[in-house]
């Protein structure tokens, strides 16, 4: 499957849930992350992410794509570059 992941945490928690998200997604902006991942890496990821962040103050909003060729990406601006090519 394809997912976009979003998120806004305290800032004490940035790093953490940054460097989590790096391990299963290319970051594509500040706060934002896509990529293809298994079921099963989606549900680790899920449970670290509920171990870092504070559910009354931050969030997590993970959008789940069956199909990214039902996808059309339109990128307006300049492309930052990936941390890895998959």
């Amino acid at each position: 499957m394809y997912i976009i992941l979003t998120y806004d945490v305290h800032r004490k928690r940035v790093t953490k849930v940054l460097k989590t998200c790096r391990k299963y997604l290319v970051h594509v902006q500040k706060s934002v992350f896509e990529g293809h991942i298994t079921p099963a890496k989606l549900s680790a990821l899920q449970k670290e992410l509920a171990n870092i962040i504070e559910p009354q103050t931050d969030s997590v909003q993970i959008y789940q794509l069956e199909s990214p060729k039902y996808t059309k990406k339109i990128q307006i601006g300049m492309v930052e570059s990936n941390d890895f090519i998959l």
